[in-house]
Order: C-alpha cells, then structure tokens, then sequence
C-alpha cells in the first residue's frame, strides 16, 4: 500500500505541475466557471474523437490494441481535465494530504477499490472475448464451440478471483467464510436444485459436446427444433424452423434424447407424400426424384432418396429424402417448399393423384343395415 499511495501521489504531482499557476491566471469566480465548462466540454470532445477514431484505427492495428488505445486516451482526458480543474479551484493540498492518508482500514478507500476491481473485473472479461475472438477466430483447428467454453471458463475464473481480492479489501476472514459457505451450500441446493441442476448440465454439455454452436439439433419428442445459436451455463438458445428463439433449460436437454441432425455439416429434408394405390410406384419414384433436382439447395452428394414407407388409409406413402448444405432455418423452408411444389407440379402433369381423405359407404353382403366404411386421414399428403 505504501508503494501504491507514493505511485498516486508522484503520478498526482506531475498531473499539477503540468497546469501550475492556472489559478494565478485566472483569479475570477467567472474565469474559473467558463475554464471548467471549457474543460468539461473539451474532455467530451476529446473522447468522442477518440471513439470515431477507434474504428478508423481498426484497420492498421488489431481490435484489440485499438480498444486499449481509444481506452488510454479517454481515461488520459479526463485525469488531465479533473487535475486541471483541482488545480484551478485550489485543491490541490487537500488532495494531497487524502492521498498521503489513504488505508485500507477507511470505509471509502475500500468502496473505491471494490469498485475499481469489479469494474476492472468486467473489463477484462470483454478484453479476453477479444483476445479469443482475434487469436483462434480464424483458426479452424478450434471451433465457435471451444472458444465459447474456454471464454466461460475465464470468466468464471476472473469473478472468482475479483471476489476473492474484494474480500480481502474488507478483511473479511475467508476461511470462516468457507465454512459457512458449505453449511449455506447445502442450504441453497435444496431450495435451488433445478438451477443448480441447470448450472451443472451445462458444464456437461460444454465438455461432452452432444451438439455444437451452429448444430441442428432435435431435443426430445417435441417440438423444439432448430439451430444450436447459444450455450450458456444456465440454458441453451436454438432458432426454429419459423424463425424463434426458445431458452431451453440445460436440465432440460440433459435428461432428453438429442438428435443432431447437422453433425456433418448437411441437414435431411424429408417430405412425405401419399399416391393412390393404382398409381406406377417405380414412375412416381422417378417423378420425384427429377422434381428433387429442381431444388436449388439440393446436394447432389449424398443422392436424394424415395422410398416407400407404408400403405396409408387412402394412399401408399412415399418418402422423398434430399440434403442441404450450410443448414438454417430460411434455406430449409425455401428448399422444403421448392420441392413440394416440383412433386406437385410433376405428379399433375403425369396424371398420377395426390389422394385426400375419403369415406366410403356400403352394405356388407348378409347384413341387415348398412355400416359405415370410414378412411382414416393419414400423413402425408391425404389427410
């Protein structure tokens, strides 16, 4: 501490030796007043320049080094203009005699280095998604998903650590602390066990990486499907066929089957559509396999399939599978729909029916009144 109050106190002499006899200059109330406007307003200016600045500078250096130096520059402008203004109001000794005087022991000295250490805390976290994001973004040896965990992770470790120094400001006896912490643990995990439970799977999915950032993935038997866009430590966010986002819980996804859809980079369209039974299976096979063709983000690796699934109530149902590169949710809707409309398209200009859901009454032969045939509506086309 000693040598951290002589630090303040020499770079403090210099800031006033730089503005001496400011107050000799100007003695009138008036003339301090219309100084420290013109200081205030020109610390604004100044770092409203340095801002515009920053993005210019982007381009010769790093952003990195562009933000530390826009930084320096602003936090500069306005140290000069507060030792400007102290020297102008004559406060200078005062100042001097708080600085000379600074514990740790005091209630305010603590306040600012709790202050100063959060604050520094945040920025520093901002400081490493740069670093990651410069240093391994054009890497293709790490992925968006391992930069991710590794940003977490120092995140966790910088809070962990600023909290720790924050104690030890305000004398607080840690080992005590522990103690009582573990007592509270137990406390705070029986009323909190799904978010805990929450907390603790997403380390697991960080680590076990069922799915990536980027991933098309299918969580249970419901309907949340869709993009992998985020993963928190609390929850993960997935962007859907119409275009939302649902915050499913990390607990959540854990204790559900996960289909990854997209593991190898292409996600499978499958569209099913149902023929009338006295339709030519193999001409209606190759129908939709030169209607596939059409479609715009069809890969032709691997090959779009037909096959036949299953006789439905009015229709055999036929299953048309194709794949598409770079998944999101507009390729897969415009591809989806492309290719519909070519089936249709095509089975009209060959005359083979699309069924719809039909009903049929007769009399079975040696009954007495007549019964009710009813055809189900089936999947695919004919319901």
């Amino acid at each position: 501490m000693i040598v951290l109050s002589g630090s303040i106190e020499f770079a403090w002499l210099f800031l006033v030796m730089g503005v001496t006899g400011l107050a000799e200059e100007v003695a009138s109330t008036e003339g301090k007043i219309l100084v420290t406007l013109l200081a205030i307003l020109g610390a604004v200016l100044a770092s409203w320049f340095a801002r515009r600045a920053q993005s210019q500078l982007k381009r010769f250096v790093s952003p990195t080094v562009a933000d530390l130096i826009a930084s320096v520059v602003v936090i500069g402008v306005f140290a000069t203009a507060v030792g400007l203004l102290v020297e102008l109001w004559g406060l200078s000794n005062d100042v001097l005699a708080e600085i000379e005087a600074f514990e740790l022991s005091a209630v305010i000295p603590q306040l600012i280095v709790t202050v100063l250490v959060l604050v520094g805390a945040q920025v520093f976290t901002g400081v490493i998604r740069r670093l990651l994001d410069d240093l391994m973004g054009s890497s293709d040896a790490v992925t968006r998903h391992q930069r991710q965990v590794t940003y977490r992770l120092s995140q966790l470790l910088i809070w962990t650590f600023a909290l720790f120094v924050v104690l030890g400001v305000w004398q607080v006896n840690v080992s005590g602390l522990l103690v009582g912490a573990g007592f509270l643990g137990i406390v705070v995990g029986m009323a909190a066990r799904q978010t805990l439970g929450s907390l603790l799977a997403g380390f697991v999915l960080m680590f076990s990486r069922p799915f990536e950032i980027g991933d098309w993935v299918q969580v249970g038997r419901d309907d949340q499907e869709g993009i992998v866009t985020d993963i928190t430590m609390m929850n993960t966010r997935i962007e859907t066929v119409d275009g939302e986002y649902v915050m499913v819980p990390n607990d959540v996804i854990s204790s559900q089957a996960i289909v990854n859809r997209s593991r190898k980079g292409r996600l499978r369209v499958d569209i099913e559509v149902g023929v009338d039974y006295d339709t030519d299976l193999e001409r209606a096979k190759e129908l939709a396999l030169d209607a596939v063709e059409d479609v715009e983000d069809a890969e032709d690796a691997p090959t779009p399939q037909v096959v036949s699934k299953r006789f439905g109530d009015s229709a055999i149902l036929l299953g048309v599978r194709f794949w598409i590169d770079s998944p999101s949710a507009r390729r897969y809707n415009r591809a989806r729909t492309q290719a519909i409309g070519s089936i249709k398209d095509r089975y009209d200009e060959a005359g083979i029916t699309i069924p719809f859901p039909q009903r049929t009454v007769g009399r079975r032969s040696g009954a007495t009144e007549a019964v009710d045939f009813v055809s189900e509506p089936s999947p695919g086309g004919d319901e």
